[in-house]
């Protein structure tokens, strides 16, 4: 029966997930005109709905019925077959329903008795002198675990960070950045080193862009508590220069309130930077007549998104005509990078950025659902919009993998606003990497700047 609850459950939420879009676009692909208010609107309906059922049940404890009564004796005796007497610091604390050793761990099985942040700190106040530490799991029946390691150290790495290859990959990264931005305005560098300052409006609006949203992790995770290291910039020598920058987390999150702040800074950080640099670089971007020479040039080849329109159409007004697209300047293509960059941080996959946002609101084993979704998803958009998603989607795939990695407190809930900022974050995903028909841009009064 509980098998047949699951597939049920991750069914009713896949549908959630992609009947509304796919509805939307077998009807705006036949022609039909739907309201951006009904819209926005709908998918706001979709996200919440998906939130309620996904995650509002999450994390409470098991009620205290008959049933629970009845297994917790039935556990006793598996308790004192395994003779793992039961500390006395749990009582009050946590009702124990079972105790096993697992991998040189002990794990106490049952339900909280209060709530999960208050236990936690008491637990750990407990094992202070000890040199064990108490990790608070739930798994995919809504079973509390209290786990008691020693194998959790405060950090770890305790070696001191060598700042100078953060440096110098730092500045191999303006250089390559740099060639890359010439190098889209026709200039070799190599023949022609004195133009150096030509990829400058690419390289240093894009390392910026990078720079600032590792920051707001860094500046999140130090606030937390968290040890992390200074952002590693990967310099590429083709192609845009760079795959982007990251940062190493030394010590696991507490809570889920702080893997959501971590996890949600460095975006929002990044737009912050990415938008306005849109917005000045469009206004020198060139509006020519759409072709296939020029549909190619400076990622106008990369599929729909109603962000990227949305901005165009508010900074150029009534400039951009039907049939006609933007050459985007190298500050513009740095600006919209930048968005993409965000929207593929976002994808609610294992350690990326949107993963860890994921699993705050939802819990590891919703989060995981929605993570495998969230791949085939891009997988499909890879395959049937543009071409350049698939090579994301399979860095992603074995760099990030599926499921993230759960704080030590993970029975922990966020509040309102955390959980009100997480569904934003996903809607942001949403407008800048989701592609629509163009019927929908249409019903804006606005023509979509790139196929």
């Amino acid at each position: 029966m509980k098998a047949k609850n699951d597939f049920q459950h991750t069914l009713l939420m896949i549908l959630v997930c992609i009947l509304p879009i796919f509805i939307f676009f077998v009807l705006m692909s036949n022609g039909v005109t739907i309201s951006p208010i009904f819209f926005f609107l709908f998918i706001a309906i979709c996200f919440i709905a998906m939130y309620y059922m996904m995650g509002a049940s999450h994390g409470r404890p098991v009620s205290d019925n008959e049933e629970s009564d009845k297994e917790a004796l039935h556990h006793q005796n598996q308790i004192e077959e395994q003779k793992i007497t039961v500390p006395n610091y749990l009582y009050g604390i946590f009702q124990t329903d079972k105790a096993y050793k697992a991998e040189g761990d002990l794990v106490y099985e049952g339900r909280l008795l209060i709530d999960s942040e208050s236990a936690y700190k008491r637990l750990n106040e407990e094992l202070r002198n000890s040199g064990s530490k108490a990790l608070l799991q739930e798994d995919d029946a809504g079973r509390n675990f209290i786990i008691v390691t020693s194998g959790i150290p405060k950090t770890t790495s305790e070696s001191k960070q060598k700042t100078w290859i953060n440096a110098l990959l730092f500045i191999l990264t303006l250089l390559t950045t740099t060639w890359a931005g010439a190098a889209q305005v026709g200039i070799n560098l190599l023949k022609e080193p004195v133009k150096f300052s030509a990829g400058l409006s690419y390289s240093i609006p894009l390392l910026l862009i990078l720079g600032v949203h590792e920051l707001g992790h860094y500046f999140a995770a130090r606030k937390h508590v968290i040890k992390v290291t200074l952002p590693y910039f990967i310099p590429v020598p083709f192609a845009l220069g760079t795959f982007g920058a990251f940062i190493q987390m030394k010590s696991i999150a507490k809570n889920r309130k702080s893997l959501f702040d971590v996890g949600i800074a460095g975006p929002l950080a990044g737009l912050v930077i990415a938008i306005p640099a849109l917005i000045i670089g469009i206004q020198s971007s060139t509006i020519i007549p759409l072709t296939g020479q020029s549909a190619m040039q400076s990622g106008a080849d990369v599929g729909s998104s109603i962000l990227f329109a949305l901005i165009a159409k508010l900074t150029l007004g009534q400039e951009l005509l039907a049939g006609h697209t933007l050459l985007l300047s190298p500050l513009a293509f740095a600006g919209w990078l930048g968005l993409l960059v965000t929207g593929l941080n976002l994808v609610p996959v294992g350690q990326l950025d949107g993963g860890h946002v994921a699993h705050a609101l939802f819990g590891g084993k919703n989060a995981h659902t929605i993570g495998v979704v969230a791949m085939f998803a891009l997988l499909l958009l890879g395959l049937f919009v543009w071409s350049g998603l698939l090579t994301w989607a399979i860095i992603i795939f074995f760099l990030a993998g599926i499921k993230s990695a759960p704080p030590l407190n993970d029975i922990s809930k966020l509040d309102n606003k955390r959980t009100a900022l997480g569904l934003i974050a996903f809607i942001i995903l949403f407008l800048i990497l989701i592609p629509l028909p163009h019927s929908f841009y249409q019903s804006l009064g606005i023509y979509c700047p790139y196929i």
